[in-house]
């Protein structure tokens, strides 16, 4: 129940974070991470975030696409789940952590990672969650420190009500 309500709770924040960018509805086959220009701009959108951490990070590792930990992701979001992956199916050479997002509309990649990053609203290095309810584990696995591969995937669900099932898997896992 909660993991729903953290959903819902990213699913509104999207829509506010959509609104506030005034971005086209983007064609959904250019979504496919298939496609080098997305991957780019996964990797490229992540980097930037991740050069945004205060205080800033001496150690963090820069993240590079990685076509296993995108083929798991794949493999997930067709499974049209509101829910994580068993561990054992984000494996590379590396266990791997994942972030979520279901949107009743197609959004372009940085958006969706910003949604996750944005959760910086709820965290203060040095203490971690600084608003009771809240979450922030989609915003920690986007700036863990060490991971350094990142593979994502979208899918179209027809048959739920939110019809695209953005997934992306960071090597090795954050948050533990």
């Amino acid at each position: 129940m909660i993991l729903l309500a953290a959903f819902l709770g990213l699913a509104a924040m999207l829509q506010r974070t959509v609104g506030e960018e005034a971005q086209e509805t983007p064609d959904f086959a250019a979504l496919s991470t298939d496609n080098e220009d997305q991957q780019r701009e996964i990797v490229d959108k992540h980097n930037a975030l991740r050069r945004e951490v205060k205080p800033t990070a001496g150690n963090m590792l820069k993240m590079e696409w990685s076509t296993k930990a995108a083929e798991n992701a794949k493999i997930w979001a067709n499974e049209c789940t509101l829910s994580h992956s068993p561990p054992n199916r984000r494996k590379t050479t590396l266990s791997c952590g994942e972030n979520l997002l279901m949107s009743v509309a197609p959004h372009p990649w940085s958006i969706v990672i910003q949604s996750w990053y944005n959760e910086v609203e709820n965290f203060k290095h040095g203490i971690g969650l600084t608003k009771p309810g809240e979450d922030t584990g989609h915003f920690t696995q986007v700036v863990w420190y060490s991971s350094y591969e990142v593979g994502c995937a979208v899918a179209y669900c027809p048959e739920k009500y939110f019809k695209y099932y953005y997934v992306c898997q960071y090597c090795p896992q954050g948050n533990n």
